[in-house]
Order: C-alpha cells, then sequence, then structure tokens
C-alpha cells in the first residue's frame, strides 16, 4: 500500500479495526454514536446537545439517544450548563479517551498490516 490512501484501503483500514473490536467485545456503537464520540473528542469544547445536532444535521433528539448510550458507557457525560441553563454540555471522560486511544491503535494496526 502508498502512502496514500484509496477509497477500498481507507474502507479496510476501518473494517480491521471493526473486526478487531468487535473480536475483543468491545461495545457496539452505532455510525451516529461514533462521529458524536469523535466530534467531542477531536473539536474543541465546549460541546452542547444543540451544537452537536447542528454539525452533524440530525436532530437534538437524535443526539440525545446517542448520548444517552454513550453515558451508560461512560464515554461522556451531560451536565447543565451554569451560565445558560437551557444549554446541556457535553463532556469528555476518561473512559471515553481510553476507549478512542484502543480504537486508534486497532486502525493504526490495520495501516501497518496493509503495507
Amino acid at each position: 500500500m502508498t502512502d496514500t490512501l484509496n477509497t477500498a484501503g481507507a474502507l479496510d483500514l476501518w473494517r480491521h479495526a471493526l473486526v478487531e473490536s468487535v473480536r475483543r467485545d468491545g461495545p457496539d456503537l452505532s455510525a451516529r454514536q461514533m462521529a458524536i464520540l469523535l466530534t467531542v473528542y477531536l473539536t474543541e469544547p465546549p460541546h452542547t446537545v444543540r451544537g452537536l445536532a447542528q454539525a452533524l444535521n440530525v436532530s437534538k433528539p437524535a443526539v440525545t439517544r446517542a448520548l444517552d448510550r454513550l453515558g451508560e458507557l461512560g464515554f461522556a457525560r451531560r451536565k447543565q450548563d451554569e451560565t445558560d441553563r437551557r444549554n446541556v454540555l457535553v463532556q469528555r471522560t476518561v473512559k471515553g479517551s481510553v476507549y478512542l486511544s484502543e480504537f486508534a491503535e486497532l486502525v493504526i494496526d490495520g495501516g501497518r498490516r496493509a503495507k
């Protein structure tokens, strides 16, 4: 594989990471849950339910349902915004950071195998 990923190579990296995650009995995250998790961890805070809904072009209830699952897993938590009580802030957690770091290692490992 060259340094430039093609479509098949990119999909194979993602497939490898997902398969390894399943083999390790990792949590099953939907595409929406993963997109929200990655957005919360890879973009600058603060994050709000409203802001995530706008960024992903999905409804606030859809974000709320995804955050319910991420909260159950301990990957993100919600907190009332003390400066504007209408807003709900979405915060990172140590457990979520560890999960994404381990998932990133699976992607990197897939890249090494493809070379």
